[in-house]
């Protein structure tokens, strides 16, 4: 089975796919805006790598997402709402983490399946 890496550098990729599966790292919004800002880029950048993958947002099977304040989970979810409403939302799960840099807000982990 072979595996290809997306936008890769020395420290890691920016996608991988495994057979039928593309798994991303976490995107953030890099504005430094609000959460809804930075959701709004993180799912901009998914999108766009899931279609180097060969998969778009409606084959997601798994989103983590990574709030550095839980008190922005209804505004990040407004923003969710409207990103998946026109397709079958995937499981999910949110929680409150320390993120790599104090400007992020939010970083979105997703698992998706490759359209054959």
């Amino acid at each position: 089975m072979s595996t290809l890496r997306i936008d890769s550098d020395a420290r890691m990729s920016q996608a991988v796919v495994h057979g039928n599966t593309v798994y991303l790292s976490g995107q953030v919004g890099e504005s430094g805006g609000s959460v809804e800002e930075q959701a709004q880029e993180a799912f901009a950048q998914i999108e766009a790598l899931l279609v180097q993958a060969g998969s778009s947002k409606g084959q997601i099977l798994s989103a983590q997402i990574w709030l550095a304040d839980i008190a922005d989970f209804n505004a990040m979810n407004r923003v969710w709402d409207k990103w998946v409403e026109d397709i079958d939302p995937p499981v999910r799960a949110t929680g409150e983490a320390k993120l790599a840099s104090p400007n992020y807000k939010i970083e979105i982990i997703v698992i998706a399946a490759v359209v054959s």
